[in-house]
């Protein structure tokens, strides 16, 4: 994957093929052959800010930490981002989500991991 502007984190896409995080811009989602399937910041009308780690979720949604917004948003394959995380986050870095349910978040604002319940709202 070539033409990233400060590609920053990386992750398994949920079809298959990868999600980049791009410093102060986009995440974008690409297919296992490299090519861009679309902008994650275009298709769900999210303003990033600085998105730094990605993950997916058992449902194959897209999860983002938001270093300048203090969160954590999901992004479903269709409808809005969802803020999962907007309280006791300091500088979200990294995300990891395990077969369980839980939400892994690294915040080096408070030089710890923290491990939390995705309660998934209504769609």
């Amino acid at each position: 994957v070539s033409n990233l502007r400060g590609p920053r984190y990386v992750s398994s896409a949920p079809k298959g093929g990868l999600i980049v995080s791009e410093e102060f811009r986009d995440v974008k989602l690409f297919t296992s052959s490299s090519k861009l399937v679309c902008s994650l910041r275009n298709k769900h009308g999210h303003q990033f800010g600085n998105p730094a780690g990605v993950c997916v979720d058992v449902e194959g949604d897209i999860l983002v930490a938001g270093e300048q917004c203090h969160t954590v948003h999901l992004l479903p394959e269709n409808g809005a981002s969802i803020c999962l995380v907007s309280a006791d986050l300091k500088k979200p870095t990294d995300v990891a989500c395990s077969f369980f349910g839980q939400l892994f978040v690294a915040d080096t604002g408070e030089n710890c991991g923290k491990s939390l319940r995705i309660v998934r709202p209504p769609y």
